[in-house]
């Protein structure tokens, strides 16, 4: 389960919680532009735009969680079980792995909308990593600046949506959760007021009653309607590290502690890492379940023209 997010506040900023009960190696990653990216079922690329994220540690392929680009466009994975279906390979169309689809889409595009254009011609195929990894169910948000895009695969195929909300979680599909927020609309960030009976003297008891009836349990629903609320109400100066500290804390709003969420398999899902990107610079920022302390690492600090693969 996951959360995921954008913000825009004088910067671009895209990131999200990874809740999951193990950890896969996660590390962040730094692909440089002359990186050989191979595909399965698609010409490979000898060059292609640098990109920096988290991904499972690994020396031959960049198993990204989610990442950005160094033009600013940026996409991440989230779980979609139940709904996730990925086909086999399909002539006259572009045959990309589940595991594939971030590298391909960073590497190639440079704007949300390049991405929204090609993603019509891309089949996701069924293709295992290895015997070890198979092809997890998933969702994607995949947004810049000025366009959000939510891309979605079911038996009938590939779906790319607008999502004007800027945040995604996990199951059901996203119009599920956009047509859900609609319950909520009379939630306030100001003060509660006597709407329930003018001729009752009723008045609030304590601060915050305004959005007294927002979710807060851990389902992936309550997850983003607790997350669309605090980025739409969030109010922060314009400085980087304003910026960041407000990301984090609405990221820390959707967050899961152990113990409270105890999976079917009798394991407990944890927010094992939180990220914040700032897009434009290429700085991914990000702390772990353990340490809360902020890191930043710079993409550009590194050989970006570069042809192997970095690890922080």
């Amino acid at each position: 389960m996951c959360t995921c997010i954008t913000l825009e506040n004088g910067g671009f900023y895209f990131g999200r919680n990874l809740d999951l009960d193990v950890s896969f190696g996660e590390q962040v990653t730094v692909t440089p532009r002359r990186f050989p990216l191979g595909f399965r079922r698609a010409p490979g690329q000898k060059e292609h735009y640098a990109m920096i994220g988290m991904a499972a540690a690994s020396e031959s392929y960049p198993l990204y969680a989610e990442a950005a680009n160094e033009k600013g466009l940026c996409m991440a994975g989230l779980n979609f079980p139940g709904n996730a279906f990925y086909g086999k390979e399909k002539e006259k169309m572009l045959n990309i792995a589940s595991f594939e689809i971030i590298p391909w889409i960073l590497g190639s595009c440079a704007t949300a909308e390049e991405a929204e254009e090609v993603l019509g011609n891309i089949n996701i195929t069924d293709d295992a990593f290895s015997r070890q990894m198979p092809a997890a169910p998933l969702h994607w948000m995949l947004a810049d600046r000025r366009k959000c895009l939510v891309v979605e695969t079911g038996s009938s195929g590939l779906r790319v949506v607008s999502n004007p909300v800027g945040v995604l979680t996990n199951s059901p599909p996203f119009e599920y959760h956009r047509l859900h927020l609609n319950h909520y609309l009379n939630l306030q960030a100001a003060p509660a007021v006597n709407r329930f009976a003018p001729g009752l003297r009723l008045r609030a008891c304590s601060q915050g009653m305004g959005a007294a009836g927002l979710p807060g349990d851990a389902s992936s629903a309550s997850r983003f309607v607790r997350a669309a609320f605090l980025k739409w109400n969030s109010v922060s100066g314009k400085k980087e590290e304003e910026n960041t500290a407000q990301f984090f804390h609405i990221l820390d709003g959707v967050s899961m502690v152990r113990g409270s969420v105890l999976t079917e398999q009798g394991t407990w899902d944890i927010t094992r890492y939180s990220c914040c990107i700032n897009a434009e610079l290429g700085i991914y920022y990000y702390k772990t379940y353990e340490d809360s302390r902020i890191r930043a690492v710079d993409m550009r600090r590194y050989d970006i023209d570069g042809k192997s693969l970095m690890f922080e």
